[in-house]
């Protein structure tokens, strides 16, 4: 489904990262494809990500067994850096002014254990745009029930960093 598709359903205030295509293994969800081998985001793996009206996003990850922790649950690093990169994929879904963001604070409320094998969704809520922050929060269920509550800040930076 195209950008334009969602704005014909009357849906105008959403649409989809700059770069993201539709994902072929996965129709109506949008990815930016793999991470680059070897960065800290190829660990999460394959992130999906598409509209869910106005103000909303789902954004979703595939837990595996190397997402584990020494319990058998998903380790609760995986878990926040799924929602981390959910509040900017989610985020721009939602309809978040386009730009470059850092995280500036992220809570995360553990309310059962994740497990590898079945998908997890961050539905996403926009909150407030202003002009320097994004001010999100949402819920991340596995098998439709709650695992993970959060809320976040997003600050908009003019500059990026150089590449090292």
């Amino acid at each position: 489904m195209s950008d334009e598709s969602y704005r014909g359903e009357g849906i105008e205030d959403v649409g989809v990262p700059t770069g993201a295509t539709p994902d072929a293994d996965n129709p109506g969800w949008y990815s930016w494809g793999d991470f680059p081998r070897g960065s800290f985001a190829a660990a999460t793996g394959r992130l999906l990500f598409k509209p869910d009206g106005p103000g909303r996003a789902v954004c979703r990850m595939f837990p595996t067994e190397a997402h584990m922790n020494m319990g058998g649950s998903l380790h609760g690093g995986s878990v926040m850096s799924f929602i981390d990169m959910s509040m900017f994929a989610g985020g721009l879904c939602a309809g978040m002014e386009r730009g470059h963001y850092v995280t500036l604070d992220l809570t995360t409320h553990f309310l059962a254990r994740g497990k590898p094998g079945s998908p997890l969704d961050a539905h996403v809520e926009l909150v407030k745009q202003t002009r320097g922050h994004a001010f999100l929060q949402g819920v991340v269920r596995q098998d439709d029930q709650p695992c993970y509550s959060f809320s976040g800040t997003l600050k908009r930076i003019r500059e990026r960093n150089a590449p090292a």
